[in-house]
């Protein structure tokens, strides 16, 4: 995960030439046009998907916020299928997650990477998944800085103390010890489904949509939000 800040993306895969596609809801008063991800936010399911940056975690941030002044009381799926990014735009996303009242469950589809895997972590224990075949990946942030040698300590300093605060995170919401995150996460380190179960990053795998309902099933009243983290 860097410290900086990676080019503007779009955090729904629009890759395909930009396009997205529509549905068309048929209703007593006529035909209504949603894009796909409009139509699922209806569903209470939110997609972060690509690089994690500032206009990407702004989006996450507002959709999360607009699913609690809708319904406080009903969870909210966050689905991530992401390579991480920025650690400020990630802490976005992650304090909101812990702020708002709705409980949110977390699915890895496809990969969980650096700041995708922390915020895969950082769901409501007991309503975080994986897919069978999806990689999840932790590492140590990165950066790069240039300028005078006093600035550059500085912002050294900044990575470093960055480093022990997600550590500690981690370890909170793994269920390990802030030695064995940092011992883990100093090279990039690939887990697979089980893996990742194992680590404590989530809490089972799921192959089908019936396996996702019988967990988050019991799950629809938040009467205790979203769980909060400390040191």
């Amino acid at each position: 995960m860097a410290n900086g800040h990676s080019d503007h993306q779009l955090p729904s895969p629009m890759a395909a030439g930009g396009l997205v596609p529509m549905v068309v809801e048929q209703s007593s008063r006529g035909e209504r046009a949603y894009d796909i991800y409009s139509r699922l936010l209806k569903e209470r399911v939110v997609f972060m998907v690509g690089q994690v940056e500032d206009y990407m975690a702004n989006l996450i941030v507002a959709q999360l916020l607009f699913l609690e002044s809708d319904n406080p009381d009903k969870d909210i799926s966050l689905y991530i299928n992401s390579p991480g990014g920025s650690v400020t735009a990630g802490m976005a996303i992650y304090d909101t997650m812990q702020f708002i009242k709705p409980n949110v469950s977390t699915l890895c589809v496809g990969q969980a990477a650096s700041m995708g895997a922390f915020l895969l972590t950082a769901g409501q224990p007991g309503k975080r998944f994986v897919l069978p075949n999806s990689r999840v990946m932790i590492h140590q942030p990165s950066a790069g800085f240039q300028g005078q040698a006093t600035d550059i300590d500085i912002h050294a300093r900044e990575i470093l103390s960055i480093k022990e605060r997600m550590n500690k995170l981690m370890a909170h919401h793994c269920g390990q010890s802030v030695e064995k995150v940092e011992e883990d996460t100093e090279r990039d380190n690939f887990l697979t489904a089980q893996d990742a179960v194992d680590y404590g990053l989530v809490d089972r795998i799921v192959q089908s949509r019936d396996e996702e309902i019988d967990v988050a099933s019991g799950g629809e009243s938040s009467e205790s939000g979203s769980d909060s983290s400390s040191d």
